[in-house]
């Protein structure tokens, strides 16, 4: 059986997963960061409060892409979105970090 889901379908289902993942936010020498539990020595994602950019670790963006089938550069923006709407605040962009713990804090 196929079944048709939209793309504002999917983005629900991707918001709706990281709302779960229970991130833990604290802020840091002028940055805000998302640990997966307290005490992480590594972010899942890093932003930057005085240049408002967002660096989210690749493994995330990777783990998006696996389990709801997206592209890289759609994970990434779909993450963003989904942090500027959890922060109510603008991001002037994003970029997928290297590590593959996420961004030391």
């Amino acid at each position: 059986m196929k079944y048709l889901i939209t793309e504002s379908q999917i983005n629900k289902l991707i918001f709706t997963y990281l709302d779960n993942q229970d991130f833990i936010k604290f802020e840091k020498d002028n940055f805000i960061y998302f640990v997966n539990s307290e005490g992480d020595n590594y972010a899942q994602i890093k932003y930057d409060i005085s240049d408002k950019w967002c660096m989210i670790n690749y493994e995330l963006i990777d783990e998006i892409n696996s389990f709801f089938s997206t592209d890289t550069t759609t994970s990434r923006n779909l993450i963003t979105q989904w942090f500027e709407n959890t922060l109510q605040i603008k991001v002037s962009g994003s970029v997928a970090g290297l590590s593959q713990y996420g961004f030391h804090v």
